[in-house]
């Protein structure tokens, strides 16, 4: 199978950022309310949408956001690629810094792409996070 990533609409990432994300909430709580000024990316193998991202850019600031790859695809540099992209898309955009507020789970993760933690922990329903940024 071949990846590929390329732009998609932001109704495109919905069913992934539900099913990975918040699969016992309702379909509308993964919308953003800016989801139509971001860039939305996603990674395809064969014709399967298999990873979702997106990425707001104000002036010098770039912020992503729902971040999802389908579990069974998990692992298997898909998400790492999908991150590079969007580095690249952000700096390309005009941006110097990225954030994202990511689940502690994750924070290994983000912290190999030289993401470190500002601000404290905080909570969305159960779950702790943090927000992690890093120049670009």
């Amino acid at each position: 199978m071949s990846a590929r990533i390329c732009p998609i609409t932001a109704p495109d990432t919905y069913p992934l950022r539900h099913s990975v994300l918040w699969p016992d909430k309702p379909l509308d709580y993964v919308r953003i309310d800016d989801d139509e000024q971001g860039h939305h990316y996603g990674t395809y193998l064969d014709s399967e949408l298999v990873a979702v991202i997106s990425l707001f850019v104000d002036g010098g600031s770039a912020r992503f956001r729902k971040f999802a790859t389908r579990p069974d695809q998990q692992n298997k540099g898909l998400g790492t690629s999908l991150l590079h992209h969007v580095f690249a898309e952000a700096r390309r955009l005009g941006a110097r810094t990225i954030c994202c507020d990511a689940r502690i789970s994750a924070a290994a993760f983000y912290q190999r792409f030289g993401m470190q933690r500002t601000g404290a922990i905080f909570y969305k329903g159960l779950i702790p996070y943090q927000r992690y940024e890093t120049r670009i």
